[in-house]
């Protein structure tokens, strides 16, 4: 990378850590940084301004989500997702939203069926706006708003999993022309079903919004890899 501004951290914010985890994870999504592209630590420290071992917590976190390896002899790159591993990620998603959703529709509380139609609106909102991070950190927190409500734990641990794995997709797919439309549709529909109470109508509409999700990610990546061959 060249060129890259320095971004300081806020000391008297959250821990430093985190914070470099959250900037460093953005760029991934975001397509700063490519995929099987080294992270240079001493790169790492002059950008965000912090000591060697915050970069190395933080490459550790990103690790642990499937965004880094630590290949040996050339050190922490990004991880590069093959359509293998897109697709079975994706067919697990799809059981574990469509699960989310359901229990949703069977458990929440009218509290939490509050919440959810306005983290809806403000997905929307974060669309309308653009600028990927802002859109991603708002569907994060309608899945939030979901996974409460569905109230099973098991699955909120194993689906922020597969969302951390997928987040480099979920940054492309939602940049693919025309997907803003219908990823917004999709999302209304499970809000609907879900806060409706209609556990059938709230699986297969997270059903849908996944299968959509993962046809738009498959082109993407034979899009690159056919991109890849003729370089």
């Amino acid at each position: 990378m060249v060129g890259v501004p320095q971004e300081r951290v806020h000391r008297e914010a959250a821990p430093l850590r985190t914070q470099v985890v959250g900037l460093l994870r953005d760029a991934i999504v975001g397509a700063e940084y490519a995929p099987g592209e080294r992270l240079i630590e001493r790169a790492m420290c002059e950008r965000f301004d912090v000591s060697r071992t915050v970069v190395r917590e933080a490459l550790r976190q990103l690790e642990s989500e499937g965004l880094v390896d630590m290949v040996p002899h050339r050190g922490p790159v990004v991880a590069t997702l093959t359509a293998v591993d897109a697709a079975s990620l994706y067919e697990v998603r799809e059981v574990l939203e469509a699960l989310a959703g359901r229990s949703f529709a069977e458990r929440a509380t009218a509290a939490q069926k509050a919440t959810l139609k306005r983290r809806m609106k403000a997905f929307e909102a974060a669309l309308d706006r653009g600028g990927l991070p802002a859109i991603l950190a708002a569907k994060d927190a309608f899945y939030d708003a979901l996974l409460d409500g569905a109230g099973n734990e098991v699955v909120r641990a194993t689906l922020l999993g597969v969302h951390a794995r997928t987040s480099m997709l979920r940054g492309m797919t939602l940049q693919a022309p025309g997907r803003s439309v219908h990823t917004r549709q999709e999302l209304r529909e499970i809000t609907e079903a879900a806060t409706s109470g209609d556990p059938a109508a709230a699986w297969a509409a997270c059903e849908r919004h996944v299968r959509s999700a993962a046809a738009v990610a498959m082109e993407q990546l034979r899009d690159a890899t056919a991109v890849a061959g003729t370089a």
